[in-house]
């Protein structure tokens, strides 16, 4: 079975982060590429580790990724 994730990627000095927020589960790489490749390991690790008990606690349904425009200075 193929579940959709939401992976968010950003530069953190000279690596990549990737975070999978419905799950809170993050990796790293040197590329974008390698930093998502190695979240969808860890997830596959996880989902094939964890029990049912354990992904439903941890599962958050309803994720969503925007922008707020904010006044600084």
């Amino acid at each position: 079975m193929l579940r959709q994730m939401t992976a968010i990627i950003e530069r953190d000095g000279d690596f990549f982060v990737a975070l999978c927020p419905e799950l809170d589960i993050a990796s790293q790489g040197a590329s974008v590429s390698e930093a998502r490749a190695n979240l969808k390991e860890a997830l596959e690790l996880f989902y094939e580790a964890a029990s049912t008990e354990e992904i439903q606690r941890r599962l958050h349904h309803e994720i969503y990724v925007t922008q707020v425009e904010v006044a600084v200075g």
